[in-house]
């Protein structure tokens, strides 16, 4: 991916969603654009309109720590895009040698703990492809899909890809618009840390080309670190659902992750989730003293 192209990308949109009103200037003439005008913006973080217009067209790499805070400031910047800020800023460099990328695996350990989990769980890469997944997890997410596609690289789902582009994924989720806005806020975090990933850059032009609904989230430079929250599902075998979720990072260099789901306990989801569990996990069902009734 083109980093000086998604740093000036970044800093349009930003500047676009404010108005001078918003920062206290006085507004003059008329607006070609919507929002802040390039002199205004460096005019209320304190550098030069000619190296903020340089900054944004791609041509300066070496912005200090002090530049990118005001710059940050100006355009009211949430946690999330600040981080995004230095990661589209100042680019990870590579050794320049390219390696032939070889294809991932999840560790032997980790695939025993997903196996283990009695919740739903799936096992990602960083470009959400499937590395692995427990029985609960594949019937939640991806039912209609070959349960052992992830021990096969090419065949490996990719969450982003199915969210778009499979009928059945997306006749998943009831609020799927809410859903894409999540990945693709999600997908563009990844993106900036991972500016040399070839693959990662491939999922994108792939979805830019085959998703006109993904081309135009992805142009509003969405910014979001989607780490746990609820989903709202529409299953084919036991119907609704609400879920939580919740992420957790392996913690070597990995970039693997878990995508773990819940369901309040008592709730008609805790019903549905073991229902689930009855009909597509064999021997796993719970004992009926802990089945609580749906409310």
């Amino acid at each position: 991916m083109d980093t000086p192209t998604e740093l000036g990308e970044f800093l349009r949109t930003r500047r676009a969603r404010l108005l001078p009103e918003d920062v206290g200037l006085v507004s003059y003439g008329a607006r070609r654009v919507p929002g802040l005008r390039r002199e205004e913006l460096a005019q209320l973080a304190g550098v030069s309109s000619a190296y903020y217009t340089r900054l944004e067209q791609g041509q300066s790499s070496n912005a200090s720590e002090a530049v990118l805070d005001a710059i940050a400031r100006a355009l009211r910047l949430n946690e999330d895009e600040q981080v995004h800020l230095r990661n589209l800023a100042r680019p990870h460099r590579g050794s320049g040698r390219r390696r032939p990328e070889r294809p991932e695996y999840a560790r032997a350990g980790t695939r025993q703990l997903v196996a283990a989990l009695d919740v739903p769980v799936v096992l990602l890469d960083r470009r959400s492809e499937v590395l692995a997944w427990n029985a609960l997890g594949h019937a939640l997410v991806a039912g209609h899909l070959d349960a052992s596609a992830p021990d096969r690289p090419a065949d490996r789902p990719n969450l982003q890809r199915l969210l778009f582009l499979d009928p059945h994924t997306r006749e998943l989720y009831p609020l799927w618009e809410e859903e894409a806005r999540r990945a693709v806020a999600s997908l563009r975090i990844t993106a900036g840390r991972h500016a040399d990933d070839l693959r990662l850059a491939g999922l994108v032009g792939e979805l830019l080309m085959k998703s006109p609904e993904f081309a135009e989230l992805w142009s509003r430079h969405p910014v979001r670190n989607c780490v746990e929250g609820v989903k709202s599902f529409h299953h084919p075998l036991v119907g609704p659902m609400e879920l939580s979720f919740e992420t957790v990072r392996l913690a070597d260099e990995s970039g693997h992750w878990m995508l773990m789901y819940s369901a309040e306990p008592g709730s008609p989801a805790e019903a549905g989730l073991r229902m689930l569990r009855e009909v597509t996990v064999p021997g796993r069902s719970r004992p009926a003293a802990d089945h609580t009734p749906a409310g």
